[in-house]
């Protein structure tokens, strides 16, 4: 054992300065344990806790090992395994992590308070290709939209040839599928240098049920204590809870430092239990923070209640993470988009007034009961900044969860969704689409996992029972998620981008109002109003200018009299026509006025339009 061993992390396989390799594992369960490196057996040192440690001086870059418990002949990965060439049930291997020359020397990281724009997707289908490499070449042509921000579903390695990754296994190594660890930090510099910054999605509420070897180190990392919706629940509460804290603390933590990911997306964080003073949430926020340096860390949630309690600070008993998904707007707007309403979507009704509810409060549920789940739902957060709320109207769960994994354009039409389209990106929060929405991609996306034929059996008849809760699939045959056409229809088809040159063009428009509009990007005070059941108007009080956004989702609205005092135009000044999700550029009608020059109005039908308040022509009333 060298003198001074030096390690980044208290678990896994680290090269030393002099040569060698040292090993650490957690491992207090099994009573016989042997580390095996390249064919050869080495014996471990205990440790405190329950940890085992040995030096290997000959292992390096590219040695295989795993550890053999209880005698098996089969040695296992190592729980903290930077990269599995193999798949989960194969040898761990040793890296360099530090071997990557980075470029991105310059980049500041991601600050949730910037006005980003940010895009969801899966490497796996997001190219032909599915690599790293192949998604790194179309970086360019999101940043030209406007985006900002890339959202990676969940890269750490799990089972089979192709998957949602939400079933991973070996949370420190990026799965072989889409190419080596390398190749994922040049994906990531890549995009740095390009202005872009890279979020991962990473799921702390469960482990895979397929090459999940953690219950053979230590009988505490799973609780039987919680329920949970996806099988046993993480132990960070209950005895033996400190190490599987440290453990996914320092994932955390190590997506940050090693990979220069910009932030984390926690999933579904309604089913991380721990009722520890510090919730494990805080604690790996606060790592992924100190991880990054003087780098700005971006960490939302997506969690079904809406807690506002995550991105609130410390101070105020809070989490501290920058966001928090809005299922309430997305919800309600793909009521108004597709006239469904069955299931979780049975809560809402996509009135004009649920959507303007949306933007003046932001979460619809704050505490009030949920006919649907039948026990209040959220808690109060009418104080929360707006760009705390993370809006979307489509994600990854939510395409699924239709017939056929249909995309939005092909549930509604695209005039209603040009108007949604217009509610998303010029209004409040921060803004998300799903991959190739920018340009209304029809591609479909199916919920896809490669499994043995037994759990392969078992996750086709749970998804099929999951789906059942909505009559318009439950009537419907379901795609096969063990089937590999069913992840191949999922790639997205990138020729769309050129034949949806209007839908593009919309995004980009609307991006770029947000952004450099002087009233729309300065998140000024707003106001709002209901017009009809399907139409309302926002209004943005700018410093010397003000905007109005009127958005109407059904038939057009033309009142004989209308004492709104919100559209009043400000003293000395009127309205102008500045932007209309009827342009015809966008494959509209025609952008008109709803204003007519008698001081009437009438409110287009499935449409958007914002109007600018100009100095009124001299003489004019």
């Amino acid at each position: 054992m060298p003198a001074d061993v030096v390690r980044t992390m208290p678990i896994g396989a680290e090269l030393q300065p002099g040569g060698g390799v040292h090993f650490r594992v957690w491992a207090p369960l099994p009573d016989e344990i042997v580390l095996v490196v390249d064919g050869i057996e080495h014996d471990l040192a205990a440790e405190d806790g329950g940890y085992r440690v040995a030096f290997v001086p000959d292992a390096t870059v590219g040695s295989h090992y795993g550890y053999r418990v209880f005698g098996n002949a089969t040695p296992l990965p190592d729980p903290a395994s930077r990269w599995q060439p193999d798949g989960p049930h194969g040898p761990s291997c040793v890296l360099d992590p530090d071997s990557y020359a980075w470029r991105d020397e310059a980049w500041a990281g991601v600050r949730g308070a910037d006005g980003h724009v940010i895009t969801e997707i899966h490497i796996g289908t997001f190219t032909a290709e599915g690599t790293y490499a192949a998604a790194a070449a179309k970086l360019p042509l999101l940043k030209e939209v406007g985006i900002t921000v890339v959202e990676l579903m969940p890269v750490a390695e799990f089972p089979g040839a192709f998957g949602w990754g939400y079933d991973g296994v070996d949370l420190f190594a990026p799965t072989r599928l889409y190419g080596s660890p390398d190749e994922l930090r040049r994906f990531i510099d890549t995009a740095h240098g390009l202005g872009l910054g890279v979020i991962l999605d990473v799921v702390y509420n469960h482990f895979g049920p397929d090459g999940n070897f953690l219950p053979c180190f230590s009988k505490t990392y799973l609780s039987d204590t919680y329920e949970n919706e996806w099988g046993d629940a993480i132990n960070f509460d209950g005895e033996g809870a400190a190490p599987v804290r440290e453990f996914v603390r320092e994932n955390a933590a190590y997506w940050v430092r090693e990979f220069h990911f910009d932030g984390l997306r926690l999933d579904a964080t309604q089913q991380i239990f721990d009722a520890s003073a510090t919730n494990i949430v805080a604690e790996l926020t606060a790592a992924a923070r100190a991880a990054a340096g003087r780098r700005s860390v971006f960490v939302v949630a997506e969690n079904e209640p809406q807690d506002g309690r995550l991105v609130r600070p410390a101070e105020e008993g809070g989490y501290g993470l920058c966001g928090t998904w809005h299922e309430d707007l997305h919800h309600t707007a793909h009521v108004a988009l597709t006239g469904r309403a069955e299931a979780y979507y049975s809560d809402y009704t996509g009135s004009a007034r649920e959507l303007l509810a949306c933007v003046k409060h932001g979460f619809l549920y704050q505490g009030q009961r949920s006919s649907w789940q039948k026990k209040p739902r959220g808690m109060p957060s009418l104080d929360l900044a707006s760009h705390r709320r993370i809006t979307f109207l489509e994600n990854h769960d939510q395409v699924a969860n239709s017939a056929f994994g249909r995309r939005l354009i092909d549930l509604t039409d695209a005039a209603r969704l040009r108007a949604m389209t217009a509610l998303l990106l010029l209004g409040p929060g921060t803004p998300m689409l799903f991959q190739g929405q920018e340009f209304f991609s029809s591609t479909p996306f199916l919920y896809f996992a490669d499994h043995k034929p037994d759990l392969a059996a078992a996750v086709e008849k749970g998804r099929r029972e999951f789906l059942m809760q909505f009559p318009s699939v439950a009537a419907v045959e379901t795609a096969k998620p063990g089937a590999a056409a069913t992840f191949e229809v999922c790639r997205l088809d990138w020729s769309e981008r050129e034949r949806n040159a209007g839908a593009l063009a919309l995004h980009r428009d609307l991006i770029a109002l947000r952004r450099a509009d002087p009233v729309l990007s300065a998140d000024v005070p707003r106001d709002g109003a209901v017009i009809s059941e399907d139409a309302f108007l926002v209004r943005f009080f700018g410093d010397g200018a003000e905007r109005l956004l009127i958005v109407t989702i059904g038939h057009e609205v033309a009142p004989r009299i209308f004492p709104e005092p919100l559209l009043a135009p400000p003293e000395g000044r009127t309205w102008r026509l500045l932007w209309s999700s009827e342009d015809a550029a966008y494959g509209g009608e025609g952008a008109r006025s709803p204003l007519a020059e008698d001081g009437s109005w009438v409110f287009p039908g499935r449409a958007a339009v914002l109007m600018e308040s100009v100095t009124a022509p001299h003489g004019s009333e």
